[in-house]
């Protein structure tokens, strides 16, 4: 039995679900091609997704000599396809792939998920309860804290979308350069304290998991008088979470803008119209 983990997990849930299966006896495949191709590998089967999408299929498809893959859940939006299913809808678009699993990203449902996926593999429950005690350590949060809301001679710009987009150093990657070309500092949503959004989230109870998140991440920083504005980036060619943060950037109180991004975009009108509203100087205007 070969299970293979999809790159996007993060280190500490991708060290937690190594460490188990290894205890188990299970042997682990992990992705060894560059971020570039694993996107290209996505976008040649699925060129009309998001970028997010394209890069979570080259992973799978780099790892697809396995028998099961691992895959942390998206977060999604209303009328999210992808978001709601995306292990029901990666089969139907592509054949040949091997059987899919969404898991939990950390905490009390990461350990039922593993004890319930163990027991399934094994069908030797004092196995799996002597592997999770082993590695239960992994499953625990890193205690976070707010990460700096002012930078001197820098206007602060919070920066909300898809955590899957804003996690990935390759897709996000060239959005963080721009804000460094523009003198503006950026606070992004995947860096706040988890249980702080949480808990302004849980006044959104109705809503989809992602819309929730992305509630509380905005509660947490429009009181924020360091926060001058907001950037909402979605994976270009994505729908729902392009119409999720368009209706939430015209309902917010401070300037902002809706973004979508993809690698090798060179388009960045609205990150520079947004640092004209709020007021920030280029690098050699400050200097």
């Amino acid at each position: 039995m070969k299970v293979g983990l999809i790159g996007s997990f993060g280190a500490r849930p991708q060290q937690f679900w190594a460490a188990f299966l290894r205890e188990l006896g299970i042997e682990v495949a992990l992705p060894a091609l560059s971020p570039q191709e694993v996107y290209e590998l996505g976008r040649q089967s699925l060129p009309g997704e998001g970028a997010h999408i394209q890069a979570l299929l080259g992973r799978v498809l780099e790892l697809q000599r396995s028998d099961l893959l691992l895959m942390p859940e998206l977060l999604p939006v209303s009328q999210d396809a992808w978001g709601e299913a995306l292990d029901e809808l990666l089969p139907r678009r592509i054949s040949g792939l091997p059987a899919l699993q969404l898991v939990p990203q950390e905490g009390a449902a990461l350990l039922s998920a593993a004890q319930e996926l163990g027991q399934r593999l094994t069908h030797n429950g004092g196995t799996v309860r002597l592997a999770l005690e082993r590695v239960r350590p992994l499953a625990q949060p890193l205690k976070s804290s707010m990460p700096p809301l002012s930078v001197a001679s820098k206007q602060t710009v919070a920066v909300l979308g898809p955590p899957a987009l804003l996690n990935d150093a390759y897709l996000s990657g060239p959005l963080r350069e721009q804000f460094a070309a523009l003198g503006l500092h950026p606070v992004y949503a995947t860096d706040l304290p988890p249980e702080q959004i949480q808990e302004r989230a849980e006044r959104f109870g109705d809503a989809p998991a992602g819309q929730r998140w992305l509630n509380g991440a905005q509660g947490l920083l429009e009181g924020k008088s360091a926060v001058r504005g907001f950037l909402y980036v979605y994976p270009q060619r994505d729908a729902a979470w392009e119409r999720a943060l368009t209706r939430m950037a015209k309902a917010g109180r401070k300037p902002s803008a809706v973004l979508g991004i993809e690698p090798g975009q060179s388009d960045w009108t609205a990150l520079e119209l947004l640092r004209r509203q709020v007021g920030a100087m280029l690098p050699e205007e400050q200097g």
